[in-house]
């Protein structure tokens, strides 16, 4: 493997550490690289401006994909924070994480993040904002079994803006009260000496909920937006598309003050920054599903100090690739953690070349379980998808279940069946009453009450309706993924051989949907958050 002369000389001192007296290995560490890694909540990969995009503005993003790697190609393990984000912490696929890889169950302490090598190797470590959640962690010494703090690390949120006062400097109300550069500027405070830092900075935007019209005070107009093509292009979506932007805009002003705070010090040209995204936008055929706009995330990786800068990759990469390769940079052996799935992409990232960078790396993975409480007994909708450069395909393991959730939920106050869809006897929608895994949106419900207006209803279906169990798509032509080639004769070659790779993967990494013994014990694993209750689904009648 390739590896610069900057980089060979910044990380080399770390690998001869042992043998050296004290004062060399503190000369050693301080030669270490520095670790920036930001995640946004909820961003699909077209919505930065160095992406093209025409209403989301992310000057922080761009410098850093300016100066260092953009990768046109990156995807989450999941669609959905939980696994993403476990996944990402332990370089392995979400279903080799047991509950662990799944969303609002617990984390097995067995389930090691790198964050703990890094900080047992001399790395001053914390995050602020959102971690690797939402998972229950140990909450007495009775769940032995349980990891006690965040796989993120030491959390650093004590900084919060004050609602109501005038240094509330937030852009609209749903954004959280956490002021992420003033933690940041905590942390910094509290390193020791030259020690090397890793910090994550877990952005809770743009998760949902929304300030309606937030965009209106944010210098923003209806004509900017680019409706992506599985969204009906109507003024309500549009709206909905505007505030989205304005939370990814204050989530990036932050990451922008970071920039500028480690070059003020001093310390930018020997930091490694991260700018990446767990899942797809909360938008309907986005978030909780392996299409482009789910699982397709935003990926900026600079090092000035070592990596050839201005270049834009083409290789499909995964999150999973992240924990080998940060570690792999910081001179930390993954002795310790699970063997992970993941692989290094320092070869990519210390190379001179632009585009297809490694011939060998074709393809990636993702994959999703359970998201909400959004069917009967809390089933998911078991999905495992393969991406190459050019194409896509999914395999929908249970298509017999609705894809974005129930389409009618049970009363809890009345316990009977609300009205199909969930639209009430004036045709209002009401997002906890269908469809669930779709976040409550103005875009969904809009979609939902249209859904009989001949402009509409193709994309309602595209959205909610089920779907065939093997699904393919030129990603290249086709972003969207509006037209399924699969079964098609002129794309059967593409398609068997995707197959095969995809079924070689989840048999190699041991996959209980495909090897067993139980096949279907992510339905079973304990959720801690509330559980909605549904009518009885019709192919569990027929079966019966």
């Amino acid at each position: 493997m390739y590896i610069s002369s900057k980089l060979l000389l910044s990380i080399a001192p770390v690998l001869l550490i042992t043998g050296c007296n004290n004062k060399e290995k503190r000369r050693a560490i301080s030669a270490r690289p520095n670790i920036l890694f930001v995640i946004n909540d909820d961003q699909s990969f077209a919505h930065t401006s160095f992406a093209g995009s025409r209403f989301v503005h992310t000057p922080g993003f761009d410098r850093v994909a300016t100066n260092g790697i953009y990768f046109t190609n990156c995807y989450a393990d999941s669609p959905g924070s939980a696994p993403s984000r476990g996944a990402l912490v332990t370089g392995r696929h979400h279903w080799q994480n047991e509950q662990s890889g799944q969303h609002a169950s617990s984390w097995l302490k067995k389930y090691v993040p790198f964050v703990d090598l890094l900080e047992a190797s001399g790395y001053h470590t914390g995050y602020t904002g959102k971690g690797v959640d939402p998972f229950q962690y140990a909450r007495s010494e009775k769940d032995s079994l349980w990891r006690k703090g965040n796989a993120a690390g030491k959390g650093y949120n004590r900084y919060k803006y004050k609602k109501g006062t005038p240094s509330d400097l937030r852009t609209a109300k749903g954004i959280g009260m956490i002021n992420y550069f003033e933690n940041f500027k905590d942390f910094m405070q509290q390193r020791k000496g030259n020690e090397p830092f890793y910090f994550w900075y877990g952005s809770t935007e743009p998760h949902r909920g929304y300030e309606r019209d937030s965009w209106k005070r944010n210098g923003k107009s209806i004509e900017q937006v680019d409706v992506p093509g599985f969204l009906p292009d109507s003024e309500d979506v549009r709206k909905d598309l505007l505030d989205y932007a304005v939370e990814i805009e204050w989530a990036d002003s932050h990451l922008e003050k970071m920039l500028n705070y480690l070059d003020s010090i001093g310390e930018l040209e020997n930091t490694i920054v991260v700018v990446t995204a767990d899942n797809g936008m909360p938008f309907p055929r986005a978030k909780a599903n392996c299409f482009e706009f789910g699982a397709h995330v935003p990926l900026a990786i600079s090092y000035p100090k070592g990596f050839p800068a201005g270049r834009t990759v083409d290789n499909p990469v995964s999150l999973t690739d992240l924990a080998p390769t940060l570690l792999e940079l910081a001179g930390v052996s993954p002795k310790g953690m699970l063997p992970m799935s993941g692989k290094s992409i320092v070869d990519i990232l210390t190379s001179k070349k632009t585009g297809v960078v490694d011939e060998n790396r074709k393809y990636v993975f993702s994959s999703r379980e359970r998201h909400s409480s959004s069917r009967w007994k809390n089933l998911g909708y078991p999905q495992r998808a393969i991406r190459s450069t050019d194409y896509l395909l999914i395999w929908n393991i249970k298509p017999e279940r609705w894809p974005a959730g129930a389409p009618q939920a049970i009363d809890k106050k009345t316990g009977k069946t609300v009205p199909m869809y969930g639209l009430d006897k004036d045709g209002v929608h009401h997002s906890d009453w269908a469809f669930t895994d779709v976040d409550a949106s103005p875009t969904k419900s809009y979609m939902i009450e249209m859904h009989k207006d001949p402009k509409v209803q193709p994309y309602f279906e595209l959205a909610f309706f089920k779907r065939p169990e093997f699904e393919l798509y030129d990603v290249r032509h086709d972003p969207y993924c509006l037209k399924n080639l699969s079964g098609t004769d002129e794309f059967a070659t593409i398609e068997s051989e995707m197959k095969r790779e995809l079924l070689n993967e989840l048999k190699r990494t041991s996959d209980p949907r495909v090897t067993g013994p139980d096949k279907e014990i992510f339905d079973s694993y304990k959720r801690y958050s509330p559980i909605r209750d549904f009518p009885e689904p019709d192919w569990l009648k027929q079966n019966n």
